[in-house]
């Protein structure tokens, strides 16, 4: 049952666009959402009713945000008369590439932001560094690349008045191209960090074996900046990556591909696998390093390792998206990611109201009353189309809009009134009056039985 008192179209859509965003600076331009927020002001909506509930929804989406695990994918409902926003924390690191989708059924035209945020330590200053928005009635898309290891908060939101059925998906796969021709992540047998020399230095990359002569690939498309060779590398190659600021390391060689100077693209032919250096005692094999131009080395792994595929999570009904519901079990679990070991929000009174704002077949996304939002499991709620019970009332009672002692009265309901208890609150009722009329009473201390 859809508890939505006022009825609007489905106008809620998308475009294709795409943006890569390596980060913030001082003087970035405003995001496509700032921009948004800005001509909400300037219309002076930011003083009316929908304009200041879009706002706190932007910001609630930042405090309430849920845990997420890539690849993933949900759908979920936004409502034109109750604006809404929707934050996924998730974990990044530097060589992950995220794609995050949204693709939006609505008959109309209309805009969906997407903003990524950096949760840096403890600090709850969120500073937006990447952005897509969409203009037409397709789908909206953000590939972007983390710059550190973190947590990162992304949001959607759709602009006013615009409501319908979207599916988020979020997918990660490596930055780079592998740099060994006929391998993957597999063949990698020396890891980043291991002791060398009895433990007089540390690995500085990855080693990736292969047959000698196999080719060593371009994983970007950069240039050459030197051709030579070194005691610990023998022949070795760097390939400058102005794009993310880094240099890729090739070692162990058997012969060069390229020159000094050569601009290459990725699949291009680097030179060929290897075990000169001090790797003349060992099977051939690629040393592949990543050095940042003013970090140093960093893990390679991140950059090259195989991506988990795209999102399998099953959708749920559409039927159930927008819907209030009452909880069944005894003791209701709001869990802050879709996982049965994710860590526990609040427990939730038997017959206590939800809404279903999205989720998967197994996990439902669901607000309380209070606007907390969480996950619940499928199987753990019911429609409440069919009443709890009956009850007659002693005395005339507001009828109130939403569960708070100070909102709204829809209107008074008479003395021997009989309503019908759909879902209940510690200190609220949500019934059905005689003429069909849905709202809140505050529960009486002693109910007639």
């Amino acid at each position: 049952m859809k508890l939505t008192f006022i009825l609007l179209p489905l106008v809620l859509g998308a475009v294709a666009c795409t943006t890569n965003g390596p980060g913030s600076s001082l003087f970035r331009a405003n995001t496509p959402h700032e921009q948004y927020e800005q001509s909400l002001k300037t219309a002076q909506l930011d003083r009316a009713a929908l304009g200041i509930d879009w706002i706190l929804a932007a910001q609630q989406a930042l405090r309430d945000s849920l845990k997420i695990t890539v690849p993933y994918r949900e759908s979920g409902y936004f409502s034109a008369s109750q604006p809404t926003a929707v934050g996924y924390r998730i974990n990044g690191s530097r060589g992950d590439k995220f794609t995050i989708r949204v693709e939006v059924q609505g008959r109309q035209a209309g805009r969906v932001f997407i903003d990524v945020f950096a949760l840096g330590g403890s600090s709850p200053n969120l500073a937006a560094f990447a952005k897509a928005n969409g203009d037409s009635n397709v789908i909206a898309e953000l590939v972007w690349e983390p710059r550190r290891t973190q947590l990162y908060l992304i949001r959607i939101q759709p602009e006013l008045l615009r409501s319908g059925r979207y599916t988020l998906t979020v997918t990660r796969d490596p930055v780079l191209s592998f740099p060994v021709k006929g391998r993957s992540s597999r063949q990698i047998s020396s890891y980043f960090g291991v002791p060398r020399d009895g433990g007089r230095r540390r690995h500085e990359g990855i080693d990736i074996f292969a047959p000698k002569g196999t080719p060593a690939l371009a994983s970007v498309d950069g240039v050459i900046s030197r051709v030579g060779v070194s005691t610990l590398g023998g022949n070795v190659v760097f390939l400058t990556d102005n794009e993310r600021q880094q240099r890729l390391y090739y070692a162990h060689l058997d012969r060069f591909n390229v020159s000094d100077g050569q601009r290459v693209s990725i699949g291009d032919t680097i030179g060929f696998v290897g075990n000169t250096g001090n790797a003349r005692t060992t099977g051939p094999h690629l040393h592949f390093g990543v050095y940042l131009f003013d970090g140093g080395a960093v893990d390679p792994l991140p950059y090259v390792r195989l991506g988990p595929g795209p999102a399998r999570q099953e959708l749920p009904a559409s039927n159930l998206l927008g819907d209030s519901v009452r909880v069944t079990t005894a003791r209701g679990l709001l869990r802050l990611a879709p996982a049965s070991d994710s860590p526990i929000l609040t427990e939730l009174a038997k017959r206590q109201l939800l809404t279903i704002q999205g989720g998967t077949a197994r996990w439902l996304r669901v607000s309380l009353p209070n606007g907390k939002a969480g996950y619940v499991a499928q199987g753990s709620f019911e429609a409440i189309d069919k009443p709890i019970r009956s009850e007659a009332l002693n005395v005339p009672t507001p009828l109130l809009d939403e569960a708070h002692p100070q909102a709204a009265v829809i209107t008074t309901l008479a003395q021997g009134t009989t309503v019908r208890v759909l879902a209940q609150l510690p200190n609220f009722w949500l019934v059905r009056g005689e003429t069909g009329q849905t709202g809140w009473l505050l529960r009486p201390t002693k109910p007639t039985q």
